[in-house]
């Protein structure tokens, strides 16, 4: 494993008490940060934090909560220490069912939680890094945010509206050392497939020239560089995980 420094930072992670947000957990309390796991899932999360041991803390809260983002982050703030790296991995997969015949509280609801919330969160986190005049910032996408999945409008629509968040964003802040980029991982064998067909899957896993899911462990190996104080200039850009299904 390449050697990552992480040291002296704090680490907000949403959707952290599996998948992908506990695998990049694990990854940054290896690389020598502190991290504050953010779930909805109490249950979940004092599990998730039993097995990373004295680096981890926890806030329940769903980031559709604005309110309650506003007390985890000052409570982290004051409890854990200034917040420089923020990973919103909090999603879901909504229903598959062609537009047609898309529920309309289904739509809000995949709306709400994948692209509403992770503005939520990424207002939440600005102003301290900006005070600070440094952060590091990845917001979760997917491969469906570029090119689609056929009965997965809602969440297409989410995905890609994050990549046009982390655009903007990026440009925004650049100027105070803060980085927001974006990763669009293709289909890994995480708790989100529980929401979907077994034919939705074998169509996702059928669009994957490597053959196979992606590992936890491969999306925390990139997102640990991309929350580093090496990823010194690059910004408000989309890096792809999607074993070569997308090439752009």
């Amino acid at each position: 494993m390449n050697q990552i420094d992480l040291n002296g930072q704090v680490a907000v992670i949403t959707g952290g008490a599996s998948g992908f947000g506990l695998a990049c957990a694990k990854r940054f309390i290896a690389s020598g940060a502190k991290v504050s796991l953010w779930d909805r899932d109490a249950e979940a999360l004092k599990v998730a934090v039993g097995l990373l041991g004295d680096a981890a803390a926890s806030q329940t809260v769903d980031i559709t909560d604005c309110d309650g983002l506003a007390a985890a982050h000052a409570a982290v703030e004051k409890e854990v220490g200034p917040v420089s790296i923020l990973l919103n991995s909090a999603g879901i997969a909504g229903k598959n069912a062609p537009l047609d015949e898309y529920g309309l509280d289904e739509w809000r609801r995949v709306i709400e939680i994948n692209l509403n919330g992770t503005f939520y969160v990424n207002r939440v986190v600005i102003p301290s890094m900006k005070a600070r005049n440094y952060g590091r910032i990845v917001n979760i996408s997917s491969v469906a945010g570029k090119e689609g999945n056929p009965n997965a409008a809602a969440y297409a629509a989410s995905k890609s509206g994050v990549l046009g968040l982390v655009k903007a964003l990026g440009k925004e802040v650049a100027k105070y050392d803060i980085a927001v980029n974006a990763i669009t991982p293709a289909v890994a064998n995480t708790a989100i497939l529980k929401e979907v067909t077994k034919e939705f899957i074998e169509y996702m896993l059928s669009r994957i020239p490597r053959g196979r899911f992606l590992e936890v462990d491969e999306l925390a190996n990139m997102v640990a560089w991309l929350v580093s104080k090496e990823n010194s200039f690059t910004t408000a850009s989309v890096f792809d995980l999607s074993g070569g299904r997308t090439t752009y």
